[in-house]
């Protein structure tokens, strides 16, 4: 896992590893600062590298893991000399992250022998960027002492293919968003982030006001393609990773918001029911405007742990109902 666990190659304790470097000849170099050599050999690969020994205590990092560390904001200490692997994979896991409890199990396994090496797939997505990497740990000798090479794959690339793959199972076919049974994966997935993070997590159900009557004076033909232009317009509203738009079911709508509050939810559905009403699709018979509308229903929560995501959405569903109740068009929370 990329935590808080790196140093700069020029403060290691040289020995006993120096003894693997100072091994290292090249006709064009000789013996002439082999340590300087090998390291800056290792520094041209592009996977993040760390070797810990037997107790997980680290003693060599290349520079691109360091960078990673200094451009995610993940140096907290002004040296890593002495800085336990396993120790901050632990109080990750404490803290209820499944990936860090894996991580420290898979490495303990090396340790005590048990396997000869250890992968793990995981996510490290940013606010805006969606990111995963493999991580691979090896172990060799020298010397007498074991050390165990820790590295971690950029496979975003890969990822992000299978995804889109994948996404084609999760899609709704009308809509081109996704379906209910995505909606209801994703919505697990995040709760249990948001849980492990300690932040807030928000659900918008929405609801087309008077869809049957849209349906019975223009036509169903007509009604698919007011779904598909509510779903092109919602989508919008759904651009970080921690975020989702789903068709929840007929014309119903649902929007995913990890780490976001009551306040700036609200906010995003009222904008919401605005960009439909802006896509001024007639609708005459409707008692509450000419144009379609629609009705919404907000639902924010701190998860915790243990606990699933059936209260957020039995909220969002009961504040939906509310608005419907109270007049259409408009967006009802808790705190409303």
């Amino acid at each position: 896992m990329h935590y808080n666990t790196k140093k700069n190659i020029g403060a290691l304790n040289r020995p006993p590893i120096l003894g693997l470097l100072s091994r290292v000849q090249h006709r064009s170099f000789g013996l002439i600062q082999p340590y300087r050599f090998l390291s800056s050999v290792i520094d041209t690969i592009v996977d993040h590298i760390a070797v810990i020994n037997d107790a997980g205590v680290i003693e060599f990092v290349n520079q691109n893991w360091i960078q990673f560390g200094r451009s995610n904001d993940c140096l907290t200490v002004d040296s890593w000399e002495g800085v336990n692997y396993l120790d901050v994979c632990d109080k990750s896991a404490s803290m209820g992250d499944e990936l860090g409890r894996r991580a420290a199990d898979g490495i303990r396994g090396l340790l005590r022998k048990e396997q000869r090496s250890f992968y793990l797939e995981y996510p490290c997505h940013g606010p805006d960027v969606k990111r995963w990497f493999m991580m691979r740990v090896s172990s060799f000798e020298l010397d007498g002492h074991s050390y165990f090479v820790i590295s971690h794959q950029d496979i975003t690339e890969r990822k992000l293919a299978e995804e889109r793959v994948l996404n084609l199972s999760r899609t709704d076919g009308l809509t081109n968003i996704f379906n209910r049974r995505h909606f209801d994966d994703f919505l697990r997935e995040e709760w249990k982030r948001c849980a492990r993070l300690q932040v807030p997590i928000s659900l918008v159900i929405l609801d087309i006001d008077h869809f049957k009557l849209f349906n019975d004076t223009y036509g169903h033909q007509a009604g698919d393609n007011c779904l598909k232009r509510i779903a092109v317009a919602l989508r919008e509203f759904a651009r970080r990773p921690g975020d989702m738009c789903a068709r929840y079911g007929g014309e119903e709508f649902s929007i995913v918001y990890g780490n976001t509050d009551a306040k700036t939810c609200i906010e995003f559905a009222e904008e919401m029911l605005e960009a439909i009403r802006r896509l001024n699709v007639p609708n005459r018979e409707s008692p509450v405007l000419p144009v379609v509308t629609a009705s919404a229903g907000v639902a924010t929560m701190l998860p915790e742990q243990g606990a699933d995501e059936t209260p957020l959405i039995q909220t969002a569903d009961s504040m939906l109902y509310k608005a419907k109740k109270s007049g259409r068009n408009r967006v009802v929370a808790p705190s409303c």
